[in-house]
């Protein structure tokens, strides 16, 4: 008997690869669906944290092969800075130094908090409460976002040419916020890329360029407990959710990139504070 039926981790991998880019929240989703629909599982035990393992693991995949003509940019760029031992006017180069000083508060934060804050709140009832807050942050977002006046060169050249460092770094910190369920690291980022004046097009994309190495790196470190003991009976599912994941986390890149080439956060602000609200509300009575 698996922990997880292969139809839960069809449905659990469909969700998950969409709500990781949606700034919905997905380790939000993936605690609140099982309690709604009454599935029995338990997302602090190590089964479960296992098989997450694989489904992010497929949605990073899909980010890199989605953006990959842009990482062969951005790595030929970081080769020449290292060459040339300045960045210049390059703005490849400029853009590769941007993800990595954004990567690093993130992933220092994930390292040492992960585990605390998902098994401090990896509750139903958590989960709605912070899902609705991530409404209001992404209400907060929009309210507050400064007018991206550049419209000239393309997408990676003006994202080089407006976010600073310490603005990456902060974007960057921000992303951890995803590490408490209902939450979310996309939400975060495309809130931060547009207070830093950045079109929601390019904020959206150096969110999802931002979030391939951390996603990709999280899964890695993780995948021995898949391969270990801690995958026992949940291999299979796990192989089938990622696939499931793969397929929605396309379709949810593909769909945004266009989406967010003419509209805004409001209508997944508006989504995330009623449906976190109404669940935090049948979750209490």
């Amino acid at each position: 008997m698996h922990p997880i039926t292969y139809f839960q981790s069809s449905m659990l991998g469909l969700l998950q690869g969409v709500s990781e880019l949606f700034p919905v929240s997905s380790l939000g989703h993936t605690v609140i669906l099982p309690k709604l629909v009454g599935w029995n599982i338990h997302q602090n035990a190590s089964y479960f944290l296992s098989f997450l393992v694989a489904l992010h693991l497929a949605t990073a995949l899909v980010l890199l092969a989605f953006f990959w003509k842009d990482w062969v940019r951005i790595i030929k760029g970081l080769g020449r800075s290292l060459r040339d031992r300045e960045i210049g006017a390059d703005p490849d180069a400029k853009l590769g130094w941007l993800l990595i000083v954004g990567t690093i508060p993130a992933g220092i934060l994930g390292l040492t908090l992960q585990d605390y804050l998902r098994k401090l709140f990896a509750s139903p009832e958590y989960a709605s409460i912070f899902l609705a807050l991530n409404g209001l942050v992404l209400f907060g977002a929009e309210m507050l976002r400064r007018r991206a006046p550049q419209t000239e060169g393309d997408d990676d050249t003006r994202i080089a040419r407006t976010v600073g460092w310490w603005q990456t770094f902060t974007v960057g910190a921000a992303q951890a916020i995803a590490l408490i369920p209902g939450f979310s690291r996309s939400g975060a980022s495309i809130g931060g890329g547009l207070l830093v004046g950045l079109s929601h097009k390019d904020a959206a994309r150096f969110a999802f360029l931002l979030a391939t190495p951390i996603i990709l790196a999280a899964a890695v470190l993780k995948l021995p407990q898949l391969a270990g003991s801690q995958g026992n009976g949940v291999r299979g599912p796990a192989l089938v959710g990622a696939l499931c994941a793969a397929v929605s986390a396309y379709l949810a890149v593909r769909f945004l990139m266009r989406y967010f080439e003419t509209r805004t956060l409001t209508p997944f602000a508006v989504y995330c504070l009623c449906a976190g609200t109404a669940a935090a509300i049948y979750f209490a009575v």
